[in-house]
Parts: C-alpha cells; sequence; structure tokens
C-alpha cells in the first residue's frame, strides 16, 4: 500500500512499490533489452519494446528504482545467436546493464544463458520456450510446456479428436516442443500421424497441405513463425480446415493479421487475451495502445516483457540495493501483481501464472476458457536445490 490509506489497484501498484517518492536527478539505471528487430520474427521484437517502454515510464513515473530512472537500452540481435551474444556483452560491458531482458527465440536463449552466467547478469525472459533451462541468472516469465502444451492437448483431444499431424519450422523449439507433445498424446490415448518441419524458404505450401490432408488428422499441432505462417492462409483457402482445427503453439494477437482474415476457430493457450473483458486487462490494453498508436496489435508479449521491469523493480527494492546478486536473491519467490493475476516466481525462477485458452474469431483472439494459476515445470532444477 502507499503510506496512509489509499489500497493498491493494479495502475497504483507502482507507486505503491516506490512509496510514491519523487523523481531524482540520479544517474539512470541500464537494463538492456536483446531482441529481435530484424531478422524475420521483428514482430514479436516490437511487442516486447511497447511493454518495456511502458514498464518504464510507469516506474519513472512512480519515482524509479531506488529513486533513480529507469533507461531501457535497446539492441537488435538479427535472430542470430551470435548477434545476440555480442549484442548482450555489449550491454553489459560498455553499457553497464544491470539485467538484460530477451531474447524471443529459444536458440538465440541457448546462445544467452551461458553468456549471462559468465558476465553474473540477471537474464529476464517472457516468452513461451520449451524448458529445460534453469540457471541462478535466468528468469522465464513465459509460459513452459506444463503451461501450454499440457493445457492445449487435453483440450484438443476431448473437443476435436485425437489423431494429430505436427508442423513446424527446422528450429530448436519446434523441435523440442514436438518431443515433448509425442509422448502426451499418446498418454491421452492419441496418435501422431504425421510430422513435417519446414525449412524457411517456402511460399507454395500446396505440396504440405496434401500431406497433411492424406494423413487424416483432427488436429493439426503448429509451430511455425514468421513467413511460414502464410501456411495458415493458403490451408485455409485449399479447405484444409474444414477438415482440421489448428492447435497453434505460441499464437499472439499480433500474428493475426498475417492471415488476412482466414484461419478462424485455430486454438492456444496463452498467459493474456487482449480482447478479454475482465476490467484491469482492459485498463491495460487501452494503455498500451495508446502508447502504441492507432492499428498496433497487443499481444501477451507486451504484458510479460512488461511483467519484467515490475519484478526488477520489486527485486532491487526488497533487497535495498543495486547489487546484481543480491537482486536475484530477491527475485526467486518474488511475487507480483499483473492484470491477470498475481505472477510468481519460484525458487527455480520459473513464473506460476494466469493462463487461458483461446480462440481466433474474427480479427481477434477470444477467450474459450480461464485455467486459473498453473505452476510451471519447466524441466530442471537450479544446481544445489
Amino acid at each position: 500500500m502507499l503510506r496512509g490509506t489509499v489500497s493498491c489497484t493494479i495502475f497504483a501498484l507502482l507507486f505503491c512499490l516506490a512509496g510514491a517518492r519523487p523523481s531524482s536527478a540520479a544517474d539512470p539505471i541500464r537494463v538492456g533489452a536483446v531482441l529481435p528487430f530484424s531478422g524475420g520474427v521483428e514482430l514479436y521484437g516490437q511487442q516486447a519494446k511497447l511493454g518495456l517502454d511502458l514498464a518504464a515510464k510507469d516506474i519513472n513515473a512512480a519515482g524509479g528504482i531506488l529513486g533513480r530512472p529507469v533507461e531501457v537500452i535497446y539492441a537488435d540481435d538479427k535472430t542470430n545467436p551470435d548477434a545476440a551474444a555480442g549484442a548482450m556483452r555489449s550491454l553489459v560491458e560498455k553499457d553497464g546493464a544491470v539485467a538484460v531482458v530477451g531474447p524471443i527465440t529459444s536458440r538465440n536463449l541457448n546462445a544467452l544463458v551461458p553468456l549471462a552466467e559468465s558476465l553474473k547478469t540477471p537474464l529476464l525472459y517472457a516468452t513461451n520456450y520449451e524448458g529445460g533451462k534453469c540457471s541462478r541468472y535466468l528468469f522465464s516469465f513465459g509460459a513452459v510446456p506444463n503451461q501450454e502444451l499440457g493445457q492445449l492437448l487435453p483440450y484438443m483431444t476431448q473437443s476435436f479428436g485425437n489423431t494429430y499431424f505436427m508442423l513446424g519450422a527446422d528450429r530448436v523449439w519446434p523441435h523440442q516442443m514436438f518431443d515433448i507433445a509425442q509422448p502426451l498424446i499418446e498418454k491421452l490415448g492419441g496418435k501422431v500421424v504425421g510430422t513435417k518441419y519446414t525449412l524457411g524458404t517456402e511460399t507454395d505450401f500446396s505440396p504440405i497441405i496434401k500431406e497433411v490432408a492424406v494423413s487424416k488428422a483432427r488436429v493439426l499441432l503448429f509451430a511455425l513463425k514468421g513467413d511460414g505462417m502464410d501456411f495458415i492462409r493458403q490451408a485455409d483457402e485449399a479447405g484444409l480446415l474444414k477438415d482440421i482445427t489448428v492447435a497453434f503453439l505460441g499464437l499472439s494477437e499480433v500474428d493475426l493479421g498475417i492471415f488476412r482474415g482466414k484461419g478462424q476457430n485455430m486454438v492456444s493457450v496463452v498467459p493474456a487475451v487482449a480482447a478479454s473483458g475482465d476490467p484491469a486487462v482492459k485498463a491495460f490494453v487501452a494503455r498500451a495502445r495508446a502508447a502504441a498508436g492507432n492499428g498496433v496489435a497487443i499481444s501477451n508479449y507486451v504484458m510479460t516483457h512488461y511483467n519484467t521491469l515490475i519484478a526488477l523493480k520489486a527485486a532491487a527494492e526488497k533487497a535495498g540495493r543495486l547489487d546484481k546478486e543480491a537482486i536475484i536473491d530477491a527475485m526467486a519467490g518474488l511475487v507480483i501483481p499483473s492484470p491477470t493475476g498475481p505472477v510468481t516466481l519460484g525458487q527455480d525462477h520459473h513464473a506460476a501464472m494466469s493462463m487461458f485458452i483461446a480462440k481466433t474469431q474474427g480479427t481477434d483472439l477470444v477467450q474459450v476458457r480461464a485455467l486459473g494459476e498453473i505452476v510451471p515445470q519447466p524441466g530442471c532444477r537450479l544446481p544445489g536445490r
């Protein structure tokens, strides 16, 4: 609460955390952000930036962190591991970043986790991923497989059928997600009747569409991003989506414009739905839209990246000093409010949070079912725990 009798609301949160202290003229606290602004997944980098800019604005309006303003310094990882590593090293060693937010892709995450360890700098990751990475220096604010696949597959099997075709890009995340999905499908009494990985160079997806159709699968488990998502439009126009329902991993509102009105009733599990009727979510989305300008989609990437800076502020003020190791110690076990409900960072540094089944409807992603808070099972433990 604020000093006095005023209650904390989600939009008074930052004033409550700061004790409504006035901003200081002290040097800013620098936070690095290694995100894709080129290389094929820049839509998600822009969404992440929107969330971080909004959080920094709110934090500074509430007095900053320990009385100092926060400044986010952005670097383009070019969707490339070497570029990501170079960007992070520069942000920490030259710019003095106390923490780094990012990246988006699993491939780049694999490059940054060991670097975060060697630089002894917190890496705040806010994208859904395949799990399996536990490090003192990594904090995950996105969903792991039990929060996403573990909720999506039972719903799809019960609602649409138990035969699956898995289609994804030939990259780390789809391969590992499908490796996790297959035994889950079999445990549910289902069967994987086909698996295909794209090379990223396809423009005509008709051969793959035919392969999926011949399989007679009832559910298409889909893990494609970037240009590969044009598969959805082509599949819809070919009539494939009349006979199969898409279970879309990592779907967000920012993707919907790519489908050009096609791909209705695709299903996903997400940590936030922008079209939610919940007053706190509506207010957050309205503020994000006002910051972004007309025509810019607001997705769960905005909220999860917003949460990274809120957690960093709360941890620094819990620690009482701007020390990386103290911030890490304070962040483990931290609970922060968010528009969708509390987010709890466990001792494994992964986030328990509310999850939602959603589907595409018109030009929106709409909520089908609120799943409540789902505790993560990241598939790893921190050393010594």
